[in-house]
């Protein structure tokens, strides 16, 4: 006869997991608002670096709020400080943007990429800490290498022009955002299946 004990999984649910899972819509949210980013840098290549500031600051703006949205929607202190940490690094990012748009591309180029190594870092380690309680998680995964790998390339090569920086920030921003959505409808399926 099962009972509901047996029923338990034998490692016991991850806090933050569970955050992330309750919490599924606030990730869809980042996801497509990075595919529009990188959409809307394709569509206007042309685009000037001032506008780019501009989309790139209301992007970080709003992914940071959306981290800490998700981030005091529950779980413990200690399972979303890293959320946090990612939304404050984002509003940051979102708000200097906006208070120094004559920033230069070099500066933006340096900027955005310590902001993807820093918030690619946390994400392959969000996906470690959830990897026996959800399956799929390579799509976190993936996106905190992409954002790593990203990020390094901004380091290395910040000279780039301005046409050639908006399409990587613009490729990159649709992957990112892909993986986000991707990652979001799988912890949807895992959300509705621990109930």
């Amino acid at each position: 006869m099962t009972t509901q004990m047996d029923l338990k999984p034998a490692i016991p649910p991850l806090p933050g997991l569970h955050v992330l899972a309750r919490n599924w819509w606030l990730l869809l949210l980042r996801g497509i608002a990075g595919i529009i980013f990188g959409v809307l840098a394709f569509v206007w290549p042309g685009i000037t670096l001032l506008t780019l500031v501009i989309f790139y600051g209301a992007y970080a703006l709003l992914d940071g709020i959306f981290a800490i949205g998700a981030a005091f929607r529950g779980g413990e202190a200690q399972s979303r400080w890293w959320l946090i940490l990612i939304g404050i690094l984002g509003i940051a990012a979102g708000l200097l943007t906006f208070l120094w748009p004559g920033i230069t591309a070099l500066v933006l180029a340096l900027f955005i990429g310590v902001w993807s190594l820093v918030h690619g870092i946390f994400e392959i380690i969000g996906a470690i800490k959830i990897r026996k309680e959800i399956d799929n998680e390579w799509w976190l995964v993936l996106s905190g290498v992409l954002s790593v790998l990203f990020g390094l390339v901004m380091l290395i090569m910040p000279g780039a022009g301005a046409l050639a920086l908006v399409w990587v920030i613009g490729a990159y921003s649709i992957i990112f955002g892909a993986l986000l959505v991707g990652f979001a409808l799988r912890l949807k399926t895992h959300s509705h299946g621990s109930r």
